[in-house]
């Protein structure tokens, strides 16, 4: 391309040279553009000082040479590739540079008038190189911040996406422990009970052990969805047409409790109302983990639950008398951290401990979000 530029300027020094005044090119001219075409070929590489060598050689071959600048084709050049690959200041100057040595140099050379109509060509051809120059570079520059924007936004994407699979696989971790420790601890009752009355009492002891069956298919069931989670390549990594559980389920939940030998006594205050979803879930889980709590570490086999609901939101209580009289079972306590992690994402508040009478209570207290309440 700049070899091809270098022999358009050959071709105008001669073209000028032949159809101009009568004068024949001596040996300081023919150097003179030689050296000009030599300079384009390396316009990329040095653009200031190739400049500069071009501007020096089209003022002395105009000055010496009775052609009106016939290297201005070379001034325009490097005067676009200045503008083109620096900056707007310097374009600016670049434009003035060539004008000005141009000028001045036909003007002396060619002896013209100063006010010659026709040395404003070369102030046109100097503004428009510099002009188009400058257009080029900003274009490019344009064209680099939207590349620049359209990467950072990828970026983002792909963050977000992850952003999205790790609190998917902290959800599901959670929801694994309510699930799993629940009916882990009814097997472990189960299991009890089926070795205590498999001599003396063996039909009893077969209901047992079927109730572990059916919780050890739960918990294998559970376990099935939650690889099927982690394995997916979807960045939601679950099925949005699965519904969360939620109190639409508690039913189900408090039968599991009594069949392993756990007595619920339900109660409600107020008029039920649709929960949210993340509310609803908040909920299960909350029910869930408090009567499991109970069940492993009560002193009886009963526990009261009071679902309050209120125009403000739901508040959950859950009490049970306290094992404190039974020897300490270790524990992880990850259940009533993950609840209260669950219940503060949603505004809400969780309280867990001993009463002075005896008894352990959970009490929860869940908002309705403002738009709904």
């Amino acid at each position: 391309m700049d070899a091809a530029l270098g022999l358009a300027v050959v071709a105008v020094v001669l073209l000028a040279h032949r159809f101009g005044p009568a004068h024949s090119l001596d040996v300081e001219d023919l150097v003179t553009a030689v050296l000009a075409v030599l300079l384009i070929t390396a316009r990329r590489r040095w653009t200031l000082p190739v400049f500069g060598g071009i501007t020096v050689a089209s003022a002395a071959f105009n000055l010496h040479a009775a052609l009106a600048g016939p290297l201005l084709a070379a001034s325009v050049i490097g005067t676009y590739t200045v503008a083109s690959r620096t900056s707007r200041r310097i374009a600016v100057a670049a434009g003035t540079v060539t004008v000005v040595t141009v000028y001045v140099a036909v003007v002396i050379g060619a002896g013209r008038s100063w006010t010659d109509p026709l040395n404003a060509t070369i102030v046109a051809w100097g503004v428009a190189a510099a002009a188009v120059g400058d257009a080029v570079r900003s274009r490019r520059a344009q064209l680099r911040v939207s590349e620049e924007r359209a990467r950072q936004a990828e970026h983002g994407r792909e963050e977000e996406a992850l952003r999205r699979v790790v609190e998917e696989r902290l959800r599901i971790a959670r929801d694994l422990h309510d699930v799993v420790a629940h009916h882990i601890a009814v097997i472990n009752v189960q299991v009890g009970v089926a070795v205590h009355l498999l001599r003396e009492q063996p039909d009893q002891a077969e209901q047992a052990l079927t109730h572990v069956r059916q919780s050890a298919r739960t918990v294998l069931a559970e376990l099935g969805t939650v690889l099927a989670v982690l394995r997916s390549t979807s960045p939601d990594g679950f099925d949005e047409t699965a519904p969360p559980p939620g109190l639409s389920r508690l039913p189900h939940l408090l039968e599991s409790f009594t069949a392993a030998g756990l007595h619920v006594e339900r109660r409600h205050d107020g008029e039920p109302r649709p929960l949210p979803s993340a509310m609803d879930l908040a909920a299960y889980r909350i029910i869930q983990e408090a009567l499991t709590n109970a069940h492993k570490h009560g002193s009886t086999a009963t526990a009261r639950l009071l679902l309050a609901y209120s125009p403000q939101g739901l508040a959950i209580e859950v009490v049970n008398a306290s094992g404190a009289t039974r020897a300490p079972v270790s524990g992880t306590g990850h259940g009533l951290i993950g609840l209260r992690e669950r219940v503060s994402s949603i505004g809400g508040t969780v309280r867990a401990g001993p009463d002075p009478g005896g008894t352990f209570t959970v009490d929860a207290h869940l908002p309705f979000p403002k738009d709904t309440a």
